[in-house]
């Protein structure tokens, strides 16, 4: 069941059966949450961190008059909330975008795996790194990217990402968000983003239609983006 995580990984260091074994083992129990479900709320004591196996979940964080703001999505492989095992309690809601399936590791699982496994624990300080440098991508698409150049990230992002788990192929990968779901993550209006996905559309560079991107011109659309896979470090290397 954890097969992407430990895909998502093996993209970036070599993990040997003992270290597998001890992750496999460090799982409690498997959750399965329909779509629009909050399961983690700011503020809340948490004994345990969450790996999503399948689904997409994101972090978010809302105003007063109702605004939201996606602040990063989740793909299968990754820790929704890793971070949590020294916060225990976190500043932003985390919730499903689509039906996920879960798996629950307690925080003294992980914490034996930092006193047994000093390799994989450097290879999850890692994962942390890089959802710190996703922020500040985001951050730079929120505040000096225009429209059409923040949909284009996104799209490279998303592809680059659920490629390391074999979830993309030639060009194209499953995302059955709803434009209110991309316009949140976007800071940007349900209208802007639908006319922004049509100018893409016109331009042939993308196709997004029944939960599905295609990717036409990958150059085009990175070079719209000014994408670089480097901030999400994808090579194999010692860690």
């Amino acid at each position: 069941m954890i097969e992407r995580h430990l895909a998502r990984l093996r993209a970036r260091d070599t993990i040997d059966e003992a270290e597998e074994a001890a992750i496999r083992s460090a799982v409690a129990e498997f959750r399965d949450y329909p779509a629009d479900v909050t399961f983690i709320r700011a503020g809340e004591l948490l004994n345990h961190s969450t790996l999503l196996l399948d689904g997409f979940v994101c972090r978010y964080k809302d105003l007063r008059s109702g605004q939201r703001q996606i602040t990063e999505l989740h793909v299968p492989g990754d820790f929704a909330d890793l971070h949590s095992v020294t916060l225990k309690r976190l500043d932003h809601e985390v919730m499903t975008l689509t039906p996920c399936r879960v798996a629950i590791i307690p925080h003294d699982n992980l914490a034996r795996i930092t006193e047994q496994f000093p390799h994989l624990t450097r290879v999850y300080w890692f994962t942390t790194n890089v959802d710190a440098a996703v922020h500040r991508e985001w951050e730079l698409s929120l505040g000096r990217r225009t429209a059409i150049a923040r949909v284009a990230n996104l799209f490279c992002e998303l592809h680059t990402r659920l490629d390391l788990v074999g979830l993309a192929e030639k060009g194209s990968f499953a995302l059955p968000l709803t434009q209110t779901d991309i316009a949140e993550c976007l800071g940007l209006t349900n209208v802007h983003v639908n006319r922004t996905l049509r100018e893409l559309r016109e331009m042939d560079l993308v196709e997004f239609q029944a939960g599905r991107v295609t990717i036409k011109d990958w150059d085009a659309l990175a070079d719209i983006a000014e994408f670089s896979p480097a901030y999400l470090y994808p090579d194999h290397r010692p860690i």
